[in-house]
C-alpha cells in the first residue's frame, strides 16, 4: 500500500450530508477530501428524489393530455415516448451533476473518484475509478455511505434480473405489464407513473394495506385512487417463486387467501425496502460498530464508536429522506463549531408523491393510539378546499390531531393536491409551539391550499365540551365534520 496522504477532513460519500460538509469544511480553509465511487452529489440528484419527481411530472402531463376534455381542451390520441421522458430526465440529471462538480471545484476540496475501504483507524485504501490506488488518512472522518434497494430472498427473483427504482427511472421503452413488489413509497410512486404512461401495472403487497405506515383511511383512499386508474393491487399476498427474465417474460407464483396462482407480466420492479452500504467498506478495521440491522451505531450527535469518526444519512439509521440527511449535516457542522445540537426529538415531515400527494408531519392516529395519547380529530374532504375545487382535483382529505387537554397540534396529514404546501404551514406552527387556534384565525390568501386550514379548524368545540371516550383500551376523540 502506498504511503497515506493526510487530510484534516476526510468524507466518504458525496450524498446530501457528505457534500455539504465537504463544501463547508473546505471553504473554512481545512484541507478536505471527499471520496465518491459513482454518483456525484449522491443518489438524490442522480437516481432518486429529483429524477423520480421529474418522471412523475411527465406522467402527470400524460394524464392531463388524456383528460384534456374535462378542462375544455381537445386533444388527439396520446402516446408516450419513453425515450423523450428519459431524455428530459437525463438532461436535468446532467445539469445537477455539473452543478455539483462546479461547486466541489470552487470549494477547493479534492473530489476523488473511487471505492474506499478502511485498512486502519481513519485510514482508507481507495481503488481509483481511472486506475491505480491511493491511501488516505483523515484527522476527522465522516461517513455518508448511503443505502441501496433490497432484493428479497425469493426463489428465482435475483435470476430474473428485476428492476429497482434505478432501472425504472432509466427506461427508454414502455413496458407492457409491470409487476411491482412492494406497496411502500417507491413502489406506489413508480406504479402510478408507469400506469399513466400506458403500462398495465400490478402491485403486490404482503401487508394488509398499501402505505403500511399510514392510517387505514389514508391507505384506503390511496387504494381507491389506484383502482380508479386501473392499477391492480393484491394485498396480503406473498410471492413464492419467480421465473423468467424482466424485460421479456415474468411468471410470479403468488399466494394469498384465495390460494396459489401465477401472474404473468413482462417486467418486474422490486421496491421492498433498502439496506445500508456498510458491509464492504471494512468498518471493523476502523473500530466502527454496526447495530443489529447493519446501520452504523451513532450517538445523538452522530458520533460513531470510533474516535473522530461520524456517520450521517441513511447509513447512520437516519430516516431515509434527503431533508433529514441535510439536517444530519447541520447537526455535525454546528457541533464541530462548539454547538450542542442533536438528532433527538426532530420534527420530520415527509411526502409521498403520488397524485394526489400525501404529506404528513407529527403523529398520525395509529401513533397516538399505540402511545395511548388522547386527541381530538378534525377532518374535511379536499372538496371543501377551494384551491382543490379550482383545479378540479378534489380527491382526498385533510386531517389534524389536536391534544385533548390543550390546543397543541400533535400531527397533520393532507392527502390532496398541494398537500405538501399546506403541511409546511402546519409544521411551522408546530415548530413554533403555536396552538391550532392561530392557524384557525389566520388570514390566508384566497384561494390557496393553506386557506383550507381555516375550514378544517373553524367552529370546533372547546376543550371543555369534549368528552373523552375509551376505544380499544386507549383514548380516542373524533370530532365529526358537522360538529
Amino acid at each position: 500500500m502506498p504511503e497515506a496522504e493526510r487530510y484534516e477532513i476526510l468524507v466518504i460519500g458525496s450524498g446530501e450530508a457528505g457534500k455539504y460538509l465537504t463544501w463547508t469544511m473546505a471553504q473554512e480553509g481545512r484541507k478536505t477530501a471527499v471520496i465518491e465511487r459513482k454518483y456525484i452529489g449522491g443518489s438524490c440528484p442522480n437516481i432518486a428524489c429529483l429524477p423520480s419527481k421529474n418522471v412523475i411530472r411527465s406522467a402527470k402531463v400524460a394524464w392531463f393530455a388524456r383528460h384534456g376534455a374535462e378542462y375544455g381542451v381537445q386533444t388527439g390520441p396520446v402516446l408516450t415516448d419513453m425515450k423523450g421522458v428519459r431524455s428530459r430526465k437525463q438532461k436535468m440529471v446532467e445539469g445537477e451533476v455539473q452543478f455539483h462538480l462546479d461547486r466541489f471545484k470552487a470549494s477547493g476540496a479534492d473530489l476523488i473518484g473511487g471505492d474506499a475501504r478502511f485498512v486502519a483507524p481513519r485510514t482508507v485504501e481507495v481503488r481509483l475509478n481511472d486506475g491505480g490506488q491511493r491511501a488516505i488518512t483523515g484527522d476527522r472522518v465522516f461517513l455518508d455511505l448511503g443505502s441501496r434497494a433490497v432484493i428479497p430472498d425469493i426463489p428465482g427473483l435475483a435470476a430474473a434480473k428485476p428492476m429497482t427504482h434505478v432501472e425504472a427511472l432509466d427506461l427508454d421503452r414502455l413496458p407492457r405489464h409491470v409487476l411491482v413488489l412492494g406497496g411502500g413509497y417507491v413502489g406506489l410512486e413508480l406504479a402510478q407513473a408507469l400506469r399513466r404512461f400506458g403500462s398495465e401495472v400490478t402491485v403486490i403487497e404482503r401487508g394488509q394495506q398499501i402505505a403500511p405506515a399510514e392510517d387505514p383511511d389514508v391507505a384506503h383512499a390511496l387504494l381507491e385512487n389506484f383502482t380508479c386508474e386501473g392499477i391492480d393491487v393484491l394485498l396480503e399476498t406473498r410471492v413464492r417463486q419467480v421465473e423468467g427474465l424482466s424485460g421479456e417474460t415474468i411468471r410470479a407464483r403468488v399466494e394469498n387467501s384465495h390460494g396459489e396462482h401465477v401472474i404473468e407480466a413482462t417486467d418486474l420492479l422490486v421496491a421492498t425496502g433498502r439496506t445500508p452500504n456498510t458491509q464492504t467498506i471494512g468498518l471493523d478495521a476502523a473500530g466502527i460498530e454496526l447495530d443489529a440491522r447493519g446501520f452504523i451505531k451513532v450517538s445523538e450527535r452522530l458520533e460513531t464508536t470510533a474516535p473522530a469518526v461520524w456517520a450521517m444519512g441513511d447509513c447512520a439509521g437516519s430516516p431515509q429522506f434527503t431533508h433529514v440527511a441535510f439536517d444530519d449535516f447541520r447537526v455535525i457542522r454546528d457541533n464541530l463549531n462548539g454547538g450542542s445540537r442533536t438528532t433527538r426529538d426532530r420534527l420530520i415531515p415527509f411526502c409521498l408523491f403520488t397524485d394526489p400527494e400525501l404529506a404528513r408531519v407529527g403523529m398520525n392516529e395509529s401513533d397516538a393510539k399505540t402511545r395511548g395519547i388522547e386527541y381530538r380529530l378534525v377532518k374535511i374532504p379536499m372538496a371543501a378546499v377551494l384551491r382543490a375545487v379550482t383545479l378540479s382535483e378534489t380527491r382526498g382529505f385533510v386531517k389534524m390531531l389536536i391534544d385533548a387537554h390543550s390546543d397543541r397540534i400533535l400531527g397533520f396529514a393532507a392527502l390532496g393536491v398541494e398537500g405538501s404546501e399546506m403541511m409546511a404551514v402546519v409544521q411551522t406552527a408546530m415548530l413554533g409551539g403555536l396552538p391550532y387556534t392561530v392557524l384557525r384565525d389566520a388570514i390566508f390568501t384566497h384561494p390557496t391550499a393553506a386557506e383550507g386550514l381555516i375550514g378544517l379548524l373553524g367552529d370546533r368545540p372547546a376543550r371543555s365540551t369534549v368528552a373523552l371516550a375509551k376505544v380499544e383500551g386507549l383514548h380516542d376523540i373524533q370530532l365529526k365534520n358537522d360538529l
